[in-house]
């Protein structure tokens, strides 16, 4: 397998090409890129800078890929690095910083000559920093153990961008540039795959073995996005919010209780569980009330859909056990009968459904009961296994035994109650892990040593916390009882907060994020002319609608100056406040009624086929469109909005989309 390069320096030709030369190896084959063509040139080893070129001041740590934008053509390159662990002899960085390098000379990235151009170059950078990014030079960090096992022998041929699994090579589209060209395998050392997900490693000691504890977890990039902009599954069999998480303990057996620095371990077991959002068509629909419309469409393929994402699941893990955690009364009962419906229809014996009642089951803080699933679950867990390679010296090949199945959880937004259940099948699994091994006897737990047991609490913890900012903005509900294996009340009013701060960035913040995640993932693709793509900016809704908003807050404002005015008597002002109070009340009334109006929604790929959906199916309110519908045209036909924003994405046949302006069906994607 060809390294790729840690460190690099670029120089500036100029305005004629950036030049990448790797500062280890020396003499290594530099990399340049033409600005006026974009052309992609590796070097003859031991090539001299021109004596014309400008040395960055920063070091370069890899090469993240290329993105083309309204104007001009960027290269993505990270700056910054952090150092988060060495697991199994490799070392695990996150990427902290980054610069966007334009092609075009003409171009200026801090101040870029078409608002259109800025905006764009803001949504690829909010979403860099925002996101939580991992990586390996020498490791690959997007496939579980057990795959790497069972490609082992062809790995040793292919480099790093080839071996990564395509579903969590995060920075795929960025570097399709580079591993589209005809010199891809050449240019391997600089394709850089990053993983967008967490990674924690822990080191205890119990009975004189060295045990590290490693959880790490993969977002999908497909169909990714944020909570209420990204729900259910396409076309394609993806799902929304889909994770694979891998807890890999390693086990060293001759440690002899001394403090150890060895990276070779007798044993290495991986546990790998998945979640994912119900596998139908369905969305949320925001109209600033906590709760958002809910919308579920029955289309005539959705049975292909399920079947397209389970048949994929197996054939990649194996046997599945769906675990649905949504509630069977209320809001969300709906989504559970869709669910159990099409399932029941897809007939794949591999995928097995069960359902438990979590907030019935575990409702007055009693947590423990989570132990009645676990039960239900012992016999699934003990057939599906994990992977486990025994090292042992006095073997002649390694003993190896293999993970058949895997457990799919999801509840509402697969965060919270998800969590919670994923931690309590892992904590099963490490105790019959180690148990197995000898490290426990039978009859001891891990919460009987103190050490391991708060570090797997720990690292869970924090796992569900970076799950549920990537997706929802906040950290993870319900993580009081993973940290401490207690429910609180003081755990209750944090998740309070929590679901304020959801509630905010969900409405008001999350449509640009989820730009950032089209755009970076390339769901969403923009012309080169700008100009196509200003309705990206313009605010088309009617006057009344944008002026509301300022009307309640000079009512507010008036009301507060009230309050300081001179008054002769507590009447003096009585007219005074009630006439701003109504003001400022019947304004509130107003962006109420048209909440769908207020919500900051995606303006790349808008969610016009769900907001207006009209065929089979459910929708438990319209609320937010006003008295007679909505006011503004903001929400264009499907068609139209193409149009309008300039999209270049993949979509389905003309026929298809033509059907949905007619209103006979309605895509969800």
């Amino acid at each position: 397998m060809k390294p790729v390069y840690q460190r690099l320096s670029l120089f500036f030709d100029g305005e004629a090409a950036y030049t990448f030369v790797p500062i280890e190896p020396l003499g290594a084959q530099s990399l340049t890129i033409h600005r006026a063509t974009g052309d992609i040139v590796l070097n003859p080893p031991n090539k001299a800078v021109p004596s014309t070129a400008t040395r960055y001041e920063k070091t370069v740590y890899g090469i993240l890929g290329m993105i083309s934008l309204a104007l001009s053509e960027y290269v993505v390159i990270m700056t910054g690095r952090e150092h988060r662990a060495r697991f199994l002899g490799h070392d695990i960085y996150r990427a902290a910083d980054f610069d966007i390098l334009p092609l075009n000379p003409s171009v200026s990235v801090q101040y870029p000559s078409h608002p259109v151009e800025g905006h764009l170059l803001a949504l690829v950078r909010a979403h860099l920093f925002g996101g939580y990014f991992l990586f390996s030079y020498t490791f690959d960090l997007s496939r579980r153990l057990q795959a790497q096992w069972n490609e082992s022998g062809s790995d040793a041929t292919r480099p790093l961008w080839e071996q990564a699994d395509d579903r969590f090579f995060w920075n795929k589209f960025l570097q399709s540039r580079l591993i589209d060209t005809e010199i891809a395998q050449d240019l391997s050392p600089y394709i850089l795959p990053i993983v967008y997900g967490t990674f924690d490693l822990r080191t205890a000691y119990i009975h004189g073995h060295k045990i590290q504890l490693c959880l790490i977890s993969r977002r999908s990039r497909y169909r990714a996005g944020t909570r209420y902009f990204r729900r259910g599954i396409d076309h394609q069999g993806h799902v929304a919010n889909f994770n694979e998480t891998e807890q890999i303990v390693l086990v060293e057996e001759s440690a002899a209780g001394r403090i150890s620095n060895s990276e070779i371990f007798t044993h290495k077991l991986s546990f790998v569980q998945t979640r994912g959002s119900v596998p139908v068509f369905w969305g949320e629909i925001n109209t600033l009330r906590y709760k958002p419309d809910l919308q579920i469409m029955d289309l005539q393929d959705t049975v292909d859909a399920m079947r397209l994402h389970l048949k994929e699941q197996i054939s990649l893990y194996g046997e599945q056990c769906l675990i649905n955690l949504v509630n069977q009364k209320g809001y969300e009962q709906p989504v559970k009968e869709a669910y159990e419906r099409i399932v029941a229809q897809t007939e794949l014996p591999e995928a097995r459904y069960r359902y438990f009642d979590f907030h019935n089951e575990c409702k007055h803080m009693r947590w423990n009961r989570i132990n009645i699933l676990i039960e239900r679950l012992q016999e699934d867990l003990l057939n599906f296994g994990y992977f486990h390679l025994n090292m042992n010296t006095s073997q002649v090949e390694p003993a190896v035994k293999l993970q058949n199945g895997v457990v799919r959880t999801n509840c509402m937004d697969n965060l919270d109650r998800t969590n919670v259940v994923q931690a309590a099948l892992a904590k099963w699994t490490l105790n019959y892990q180690l148990k197995s091994l000898g490290v426990l006897t039978e009859g001891e737990e891990l919460d009987d040593f103190q050490a391991l047991s708060q570090d797997f609490r720990e690292i869970w913890a924090d796992h569900a916390d970076l799950i549920s900012r990537a997706y929802a903005g906040s950290g993870a509900l319900k993580t009081d009882f993973t940290r401490t294996n207690k429910r609180t009340k003081l755990g209750l009013l944090e998740d309070g907060y929590k679901s304020v701060m959801r509630y905010i960035k969900n409405n008001y913040f999350d449509g640009t994020r989820q730009d950032g995640f089209d755009l970076v993932t390339g769901a969403w693709t923009p012309r080169k002319n700008p100009i196509t793509a200003v309705s990206l900016l313009a605010d088309t809704r009617p006057l009344i609608i944008r002026s509301v908003p300022y009307i309640a807050s000079f009512s507010l404002f008036m009301i507060c100056a009230g309050l300081t005015l001179p008054r002769t008597s507590d009447y003096s002002l009585l007219y005074y406040f009630m006439l701003w109070f109504m003001i400022a009340m019947l304004s509130i009334i107003f962006i109420m009624l048209h909440g769908i109006e207020y919500v900051s929604w995606p303006r790349l790929i808008p969610p016009t086929d769900i907001i207006h959906y009209n065929g089979p199916g459910f929708r438990s309110a319209h609320h937010g469109k006003g008295l007679m519908g909505p006011l503004g045209k903001r929400f264009a036909t499907p068609r139209k909005a193409i149009a309008a924003n300039g999209i270049g994405r993949k979509r389905a046949p003309t026929n298809y989309m033509e059907e949905i302006e007619k209103g006979t069906k309605s895509r969800v994607d």
